[in-house]
């Protein structure tokens, strides 16, 4: 069977309302208890973050689902040469979906009003969008189809609201406890941003301007030797051993922040750079690359706390890739999880600084369960 190229051919993001400065943050998501955060300051300071977007107004009342962040990142894709009716295959990548069933992607699809066609919704956090495209891009390859839509979209902050942790602020001053909730649980309050991105798949570079070519995509987990990191929607204890949010009563589940979205963080630092820079290593071997080489390097990282280790780790491994090779946004649009990688690689697409011929080397590790993402593309 002939394999067929695959080329990104359109980027397109989309962030809600104005960007939320770290001043206002708490006006979005409320103070627990009324009192102001212990951690926010010292989260900030290490994330490096300067404003992110939020799908929901002062009040908390939401002015975006999650499907409608997507909707209209895809329609930014649409001109005259891609019409609603065109769209032959929509994978959607989100740690946050807004239901549990249907899928994102048949949500996604039911606002677009698009022609029957394949979905497909990758479970996961920040790789889950890098699943869509890879899974786009296969079917593309495969010649299963002609084009895919592939996207990746939070919407963290409904999810990171005071009110979300009321019951077990209450429930800790019952038992005499200090009221602040524990710092693995308030971590992402301070760190997760709201937006969408999406790529345009096709098996043809465009005619006019700049396409970008896959040359290979790559993602490995270590589930199998490393603990769960990041997870929502379960109890963890001190083994490592997590129970389901369906065996606990649901007094247990608000008494303990169950559906909250948490975080280990020294189980973070630990692995989650030292991981990725030895699976680096690996394909630098497979494909006979040598990363410094490129021309652009787009880490998504949730923290600028992080630019330094990967810089360590990726200098004892003898793959060093220069500072001013790196391409990234952080510190303007915030951690957008799966949405992160198409947001970076939307805002260089439309820069005007990419040339014929220039390499890209994207970079998405996923700290839930440590699983991680590279993708190699040229410029044609």
């Amino acid at each position: 069977m002939n394999l067929a190229d695959v080329y990104i051919t359109n980027l397109s993001g989309f962030l809600p309302n104005q960007p939320v400065s770290n001043c206002d943050m708490e006006q979005y998501l409320g103070l627990i208890r009324g009192a102001k955060s212990r951690f926010k300051n010292i989260i900030l300071r290490n994330n490096g973050i300067k404003e992110r977007y939020y799908a929901i107004d002062e009040q908390g009342k939401s002015t975006h689902s999650n499907a409608e962040l997507t909707a209209e990142a895809i329609r930014g894709l649409l001109n005259d040469y891609l019409k609603i009716s065109d769209i032959e295959l929509l994978a959607c990548g989100t740690s946050s979906p807004d239901l549990l069933v249907p899928s994102h992607a048949s949500m996604v699809q039911g606002l677009l009003k698009c022609n029957p066609i394949e979905v497909m919704s990758p479970g996961g956090t920040c790789n889950s969008g890098m699943l869509a495209l890879k899974y786009g891009y296969m079917s593309v390859r495969s010649g299963n189809t002609k084009n895919a839509i592939c996207s990746g979209s939070e919407k963290n902050s409904v999810w990171m609201r005071a009110q979300n942790f009321e019951e077990e602020s209450e429930k800790l001053i019952q038992l005499g406890l200090n009221p602040y909730i524990a710092f693995e649980r308030e971590f992402l309050r301070w760190m997760l941003s709201d937006g969408a991105g999406a790529a345009l798949l096709m098996d043809n570079p465009n005619k006019l301007g700049i396409s970008l070519k896959i040359d290979w995509i790559e993602i490995i987990s270590y589930a199998n030797e490393l603990e769960t990191c990041m997870f929502a929607g379960g109890l963890k204890d001190e083994s490592g051993h997590i129970t389901p949010w369906r065996e606990l009563k649901q007094q247990e589940q608000l008494e303990h922040s169950v559906f909250a979205l948490q975080q280990d963080p020294k189980l973070l630092e630990k692995f989650i750079t030292r991981k990725g820079t030895e699976f680096l290593a690996f394909l630098a071997k497979k494909h006979d690359f040598v990363p410094g080489e490129c021309d652009y390097f787009l880490p998504h990282m949730s923290s600028e706390f992080f630019r330094n280790k990967i810089i360590e780790d990726t200098f004892s491994l003898c793959i060093p890739i220069q500072q001013e090779k790196w391409f990234t946004n952080l510190d303007r649009v915030g951690n957008l999880g799966a949405a992160s990688a198409y947001v970076m690689l939307e805002e260089l697409f439309h820069s005007g600084k990419l040339k014929k011929n220039n390499t890209i080397l994207i970079m998405v590790p996923e700290s839930a369960r440590f699983s991680y993402t590279y993708i190699h593309l040229t410029v044609v």
